[in-house]
């Protein structure tokens, strides 16, 4: 008999270990449950957005520089996303070391607001503080937007050419490489 005494002891000792760790476990669950805030379902939580693939911007970028070399002109093409963010940047051969620059803040600008930099032109216009002054924007044509889902995704600039409606034709070309998008 003495012998199945221990035997007890040890049985009744990890059950009571058991109960502890499970009431202390299910107290831990119910109170982290009352600290916790109500969250927002997932879809409320989390946005998802559009970004314009590489394939399609490197597309697009191509064939603006190729729209502008069939014209003589040398340009420097840029493709850059909503966040501002360059996809691509394509510089023609003998395009000038401004026209980086000027392609990139034209594709900014476009993908920014959604419009044609040639449009947006003319609200930058009159004294005193305007859009102009928005670091990163270039107002002068030359940017178009690329769009998708009922809003811009993406901005193609090109500069170098000797006016931004030349630029902003051949950004036009590259919109119409990738089509329209959905």
């Amino acid at each position: 008999m003495n012998a199945k005494l221990p035997r007890t002891r040890l049985v009744l000792g990890m059950t009571a270990g058991l109960a502890t760790v499970a009431l202390a476990t299910g107290v831990g669950a119910a109170q982290a449950q009352q600290d916790r805030k109500p969250q927002p379902p997932a879809s409320q939580a989390v946005v998802q957005t559009s970004v314009l693939g590489v394939d399609a911007a490197t597309r697009a970028a191509q064939a603006a520089l190729d729209a502008a070399e069939q014209e003589g002109q040398r340009v420097t093409v840029a493709v850059i996303d909503r966040s501002g963010d360059v996809r691509v940047l394509l510089k023609g051969d003998g395009a000038g070391p401004q026209t980086e620059e000027s392609a990139k803040r034209k594709a900014f600008t476009a993908v920014s607001f959604g419009q044609p930099t040639s449009a947006l032109a003319k609200n930058a216009q009159g004294d005193g503080p305007t859009i102009r002054d928005i670091p990163g924007t270039l107002f002068l044509g030359g940017g178009v937007p690329v769009a998708a889902n009922g809003g811009a995704i993406a901005g193609i600039g090109v500069g170098g050419a000797p006016s931004g409606d030349l630029d902003e034709k051949f950004a036009a070309a590259g919109l119409r490489a990738i089509g329209e998008i959905r």
